[in-house]
């Protein structure tokens, strides 16, 4: 809802602003065109999500995505003491870290928020628990091994090569989750004192 009013907000301004030097059919013409340009983004967004969605389902059809999950529990049931004995919080966790190393965050987002769910059954009080604040900070910073929705965006603005992102993108998503487990594992600490 904040949303809403801040966009609302910013259009107001902007007409008001447009009126008042003159300049409303500029306004008028930049609404279109930036109108025009987000269905062209879009549309291009589009074909690489399919895309990418469809590798996502061949990987859980061929059985990849659980070997992956296999693979990431020794290291997740070390960040979620808690929340490893619980069969579905972590599948859900592990599906969720699985779709962001793959740089699908449309995919993610539900796994997330399933996982979140799992978890918060087991709060006490709704007070959200250690290993929920630290799914939480993992899959903000979220590290990426295919940033396929910014290859995406890249793509369909035109570069010429949208993948040429990747050693910045390892290094900042590598760096953010690093410092996200470390601060939070320190607050953890700090709290409990």
């Amino acid at each position: 809802m904040a949303l809403a009013w801040i966009w609302t907000i910013m259009i107001a301004v902007s007409v008001i602003f447009g009126l008042i030097s003159g300049n409303i059919d500029n306004v008028g013409k930049a609404a279109l065109d930036g109108a025009g340009a987000a269905v062209t983004l879009c549309i291009g967004i589009c074909g690489v999500t399919c895309l990418w969605t469809g590798v996502m389902e061949m990987m859980r059809r061929s059985g990849l995505s659980n070997s992956l999950k296999v693979l990431l529990f020794p290291i997740l049931s070390l960040l979620f003491p808690s929340a490893k004995k619980n069969k579905d919080a972590m599948e859900a966790v592990s599906a969720n870290v699985s779709a962001n190393l793959l740089g699908l965050g449309n995919a993610a987002t539900p796994l997330g928020i399933q996982a979140a769910s799992e978890m918060a059954k087991l709060s006490r009080g709704g007070v959200a628990t250690d290993d929920l604040c630290m799914l939480v900070i993992i899959n903000t910073a979220s590290i990426q091994l295919i940033p396929a929705t910014v290859a995406a965006v890249r793509a369909a603005e035109g570069a010429a090569k949208p993948f040429d992102i990747l050693p910045a993108v390892w290094i900042a998503s590598l760096s953010a989750v690093a410092a996200g487990i470390i601060i939070g594992k320190l607050l953890k600490r700090l709290w409990r004192n």
